[in-house]
Formats: structure tokens, sequence, C-alpha cells
């Protein structure tokens, strides 16, 4: 693949790039009407919590199982996806974590540093990753994204979670196991994704009204998601700065460039290290992979952190940092992952 990049001719690139940016443009032009409409105050910030429960607890389950039901999700899940993304996943978090331990003075802060490492390795996937990725690769990166799904729920919130509070549950790791899988079971995401499957595997997909009422929730996920995740951005923007001896002011910079270039691209490496392997891991599941990892980090997140007391400022500026970025970044991964394929079975 490198003697492919080395040899790229970007006036014959111009067109995938160009069919790109017109594919990706509306969806970020969503969340750009929502971050506007939040801005100047049409939209009350007061409205975005029920927004955010009508997208995660309604508009994306539909989706999600009715995929599941018609049997596209079962196609899509795999053992080798969810093991590379997970390896991934697992070595971004060390990775983070490590360096923001290794700070001058913050070596007592596991709160912070296990949230940053939270928010380095947890995409947008499920507002934002869902209907732009399976506009651009159809139906069937339904799949792997329910794999990168399951892998940041239960996985990397369950780690970087018990991270944080290690301290506090010292000599109880079943209280920290608890604790850490509390929110993880809460998320309605997962459930839909194994209620779809079942519903799939069993044959018995939902018809008639309620078929009908799903779809209709289905199809509101994915403005009503990018919508309010623009809202939310304007709300993250928006959190108070912290002191300047806390680690929110911290610079973002360098966590900015693991979410949104070292993640996809250690994500492309296990995903063709697999393939050496001979795992079989199918080159479209595997830009589903590398793309997903190349979403900006998850708005809620931060949601999160305030919950658990950690400083947000610094988070909601990586999110904000790192939406905004993605644009451009994301169209130039996605133009170079069409260079050459991985050694994968189409």
């Amino acid at each position: 693949m490198l003697p492919a990049l080395a040899s790229l001719n970007f006036v014959q690139l111009w067109p995938t790039v160009t069919s790109i940016a017109t594919a990706t443009t509306p969806f970020f032009g969503l969340v750009l009407c929502g971050w506007l409409a939040a801005r100047a105050r049409v939209l009350p910030l007061s409205a975005i919590p029920g927004l955010n429960v009508f997208t995660l607890f309604f508009a994306l389950p539909a989706l999600l199982f009715r995929l599941g039901a018609g049997g596209t999700l079962a196609r899509g899940l795999s053992g080798v996806a969810v093991g590379v993304y997970g390896a991934a996943a697992l070595l971004l978090v060390a990775g983070v974590w490590w360096l923001e331990r290794s700070r001058p003075g913050a070596a007592t802060d596991p709160l912070n540093a296990a949230f940053a490492a939270l928010t380095t390795a947890f995409p947008n996937s499920g507002f934002l990753g869902l209907p732009l990725l399976m506009s651009l690769l159809g139906a069937s990166a339904a799949g792997p994204i329910a794999c990168t799904l399951l892998v940041d729920v239960f996985i990397t919130s369950s780690l970087c979670l018990a991270l944080a509070h290690a301290a506090e549950h010292t000599g109880h790791p079943l209280q920290a196991a608890r604790d850490a899988l509390r929110p993880v079971l809460g998320n309605p995401l997962p459930w839909s994704i194994a209620g779809g499957a079942l519903a799939g595997w069993l044959g018995v997909a939902p018809s008639g009204a309620l078929d009908h009422g799903l779809k209709m929730l289905a199809d509101a996920a994915s403005p009503v998601a990018l919508f309010t995740l623009g809202a939310m951005l304007e709300r993250a923007r928006q959190q108070p700065a912290a002191p300047a001896s806390s680690a929110a002011v911290r610079p973002i910079g360098g966590l900015s460039l693991l979410k949104l270039v070292a993640h996809p691209a250690l994500v492309a490496a296990l995903g063709l290290l697999a393939d050496s392997l001979g795992a079989g891991l199918p080159r479209p599941a595997w830009l589903a992979l590398v793309l997903t990892a190349a979403l900006p980090s998850a708005s809620n997140v931060s949601l999160l952190a305030e919950r658990h007391g950690a400083d947000t400022g610094r988070l909601a500026r990586l999110i904000v940092v790192t939406t905004a970025a993605s644009f451009v970044s994301f169209i130039v991964i996605a133009t170079l992952l069409h260079v050459g394929p991985p050694g994968g079975t189409p």
C-alpha cells in the first residue's frame, strides 16, 4: 500500500475527492445547521436532552433493529472485525493513558487521564458514523459499524471508567466492575443490535403497522442525530473554562491527531495484519472499520465525564475540534483508502 501512496497522481484522484466531498457535505451540513440553531438560540440548549433521548433511545435503536431483523447486521458481524477494532482501541487507550499520566503533576489524576483516553478512542459512530458510512459504503457497512459500537460500549467505555475510579475501589474489584458496567448496560444501542440480530436469526421480522412505525423512526435517525450532534457541539463549546492549574487547559492538538490520524492508521494496520495471517477480513469490512476510526470524538463522552466529575472543558474542546477538522481529514482518508485494497476478499 505504501508504494501505491508514493505514486499517487492527485489529478487523477480529484474526481474521487469531489465525489466523497459531495457525499459527505450534506451530513456535516446538518451538523452545522444544528450548531447554528443552538448558537443563535433558535434551538434552546434546554431542548437538547429531549432530542438526545429521541435519537439515542428511539430513532437509532429502530434503525439498528430493522437492519438486524432484515439480516443486514448478521452478515456484517464478525469476530475478526471485533478483534481488529478492539485491539486498536486497547492500544490507543493504553497510549493516551500513559501520555496523560506522564505529564508533570498528572500522576494523581487518573480520572481526567481516563476520560482523555476515552474521548480519543471513542468515535462518533452512532450519531455520525451510521448515516455517513451507510451512505458511502451501503447497508453492508452496518454490521462492521455495529461491531465497533459493541467494542466501544462494552470494552473501551468499561475499561476507561474502571481506570477513572480505580483508586476509589482499591480492594473492591467487584464494586469497580459494577460501577463500570452500569452506564454500559443502560445504553440502548447494543440491546437493539442484539434484538435485531436475534429477530433476523429467528426469522420474525416485524411487519404491518409495527414495521411502518419502526421505519418512520429509523428514517428520522440520520437527520435528527446529525442536527442534535451540532447542537451538542455548541453546548460543549460553552463549557466553562477550567482554572489555569487544571488539566483542562492542556493542549489538545496531540490528542486530536491521535484521534483523526493515529486511530484509523492503527485500525488499518491491524486489519492488514489480520488479513495477511489468513483471518479473512473482507475489504468492505476493513473500509468500514477504518472509516469509523477516522470519525471525530463522540459528543456524549463529555456528558459521561460531567456525570463522573471529570473536567469537561478540555474534553469539550477536543470534541469540537475533531468534529470540525474531520470534515477535511475524513475526506482525505476516504480518498486514500480507495487507492489500493488490503489483501482481503471483496
